[in-house]
C-alpha cells in the first residue's frame, strides 16, 4: 500500500462513522446466463404490440426537462386504481427503498428506535443505521407467527418511534394474524408502517388500517407486479404525516421516464393482473411439486416465493449446485438464526420452475 492510499484509508476512518464502516454493502450477485429465481422479480414481458405502444409513448418524453415534482396526475391515477380513500395522500419513491429512508430521515432523533419482527426486509435494520437510530428485532415464533407477547414488550421497552410490518413477510412469505397487527398498532406510540410490497399475490389488504388507527400508512411497490426495473414505490397516508415525508423527499426524485412509463403501464393493468394471476397459479404448481421433494420444511406462502429448508448442513450444498446448473436462489443460511439451512424460491414461469425442479432433484440426490 502506497503512503497515499494509507492516508486516504486514515482519513476514511477518521471521517467515516464506525457503524457506516462496519457495514457492507448490500450485494446483488451476477445473473448473467442464468435463470433467475433470486429477487422475487415478474419473469413476463410485456406482449411485443404493448411494448411498440409504450415506445411510442417515450418518444414524447422531453428529457431534457425537469420532470413534474408532485407527479399529480400519476399519483391520482395509483389512488383511483388501488382504491385509495381521496383523503389520503400518496408519496412517490425511487422503489420502497428511498421511501423507508425517507421516513426514517424524519423520524430520526437521538435515543429513537425503528423496530421490526425478525427475520424480515433486511433493509430496515440497515437504513436505521444510515440515519443513526436504534434498532430492535423481535424474533417471529415457531413457523414464523408473530410473537405478539414479546412484540408488544419491546414496543413498551424501546417506546418504537417507528414499526415496520412487511404483509406478506419476506423472507418467510407468510400474512401476521390480523388481530396481532392491530394490537401492534395500538400500541404503538410512533409510527407503523404496513408494507405490502407482496400485495399482488394475497387477498388480504391493509388499506383500512387507516381508518382505525391515526399512526398507521401503507407502503407500495410496482416492482413485484413486472416494473422492477422502474423502480416506484409508493407510500398512502393521511396528508398530516405524508406532507412532512415530502419535506425530506428529494426533488425530481421520479424520472420523466419512469413517470411516463408507469402512467402507461397502469392504463394497461389487465396485462399485469394476469401475470401475477399466472404467478399465482404457478406457486401453487411449484409448492405442490417442492412438497415432494427431500426439504425439512416447506412454508406455504402469499407472496411470489416459496422459503424452503434442506437438511441440517445442507443449504449452501443445494445452493452451490443450482448455481452449476444455471439457476440462481437465494440462499438465507447464515443471514438470521431462524433461517438455517432455508433456501428462499421466487416463483418463475412454468418452464423456469420446471428447470428449478430438475435442477433440485440433482442437487438434492447425488
Amino acid at each position: 500500500m502506497s503512503d497515499l492510499e494509507r492516508a486516504t484509508q486514515a482519513r476514511v476512518e477518521q471521517c467515516v462513522r464506525p457503524e457506516i464502516r462496519a457495514l457492507s454493502a448490500y450485494h446483488v450477485p451476477p445473473s448473467s446466463g442464468m435463470v433467475k429465481l433470486d429477487a422475487m422479480e415478474n419473469p413476463y414481458r410485456w406482449p411485443g404490440s404493448m411494448v411498440d405502444q409504450w415506445l411510442e409513448v417515450l418518444r414524447d418524453v422531453q428529457v431534457n426537462r425537469y420532470p413534474d415534482p408532485a407527479c399529480a396526475e400519476l399519483k391520482e391515477d395509483l389512488k383511483l386504481l388501488m382504491g385509495v380513500d381521496p383523503r389520503h395522500q400518496v408519496v412517490l419513491g425511487n422503489g420502497s427503498d428511498e421511501l423507508i429512508q425517507i421516513i426514517a430521515m424524519c423520524l430520526a432523533q437521538p435515543g429513537r428506535t425503528i423496530l421490526a419482527p425478525e427475520p424480515s426486509f433486511v433493509m430496515y435494520r440497515m437504513i436505521a443505521t444510515f440515519c443513526g437510530m436504534a434498532y430492535r428485532g423481535v424474533p417471529l415464533a415457531e413457523d414464523f407467527a408473530l410473537d405478539l407477547p414479546a412484540t408488544l414488550q419491546a414496543i413498551e421497552e424501546t417506546q418504537a418511534a417507528l414499526v415496520f410490518l412487511a404483509q406478506p413477510n419476506n423472507p418467510t412469505g407468510n400474512l401476521f394474524d390480523l388481530d396481532a397487527v392491530k394490537q401492534i398498532c395500538a400500541a404503538t406510540p410512533g409510527l407503523v408502517v404496513i408494507d405490502e410490497a407482496y400485495m399482488a399475490f394475497t387477498d388480504r389488504h391493509h388499506l383500512s388500517l387507516m381508518d382505525e388507527f391515526d399512526n398507521v400508512v401503507v407502503m407500495r411497490t410496482l416492482s413485484k407486479m413486472g416494473l422492477a426495473g422502474l423502480r416506484l414505490g409508493m407510500l398512502f397516508g393521511p396528508p398530516q404525516w405524508l406532507s412532512e415525508f415530502e419535506k425530506v423527499r428529494l426533488p425530481y426524485n421520479i424520472s420523466v421516464l419512469t413517470e411516463a412509463s408507469a402512467r402507461f403501464a397502469l392504463n394497461h393493468f389487465d396485462v399485469m393482473k394476469a401475470q401475477t394471476s399466472e404467478l399465482r397459479q404457478n406457486r401453487s404448481e411449484l409448492m405442490a411439486a417442492l412438497q415432494k421433494l427431500s426439504f425439512d420444511k416447506v412454508w406455504p406462502s402469499e407472496a411470489n416465493f416459496i422459503l424452503v429448508r434442506t437438511g441440517s448442513g445442507q443449504a449452501r450444498k443445494v445452493f452451490e449446485r443450482l448455481k452449476d446448473a444455471g439457476v440462481l436462489i437465494k440462499c438465507l443460511d447464515g443471514a438470521h438464526p431462524q433461517l438455517q439451512d432455508c433456501l428462499r424460491l421466487t416463483v418463475g414461469t412454468a418452464d423456469e420452475n420446471r428447470l428449478l425442479l430438475q435442477a433440485l432433484h440433482g442437487a438434492m440426490n447425488d
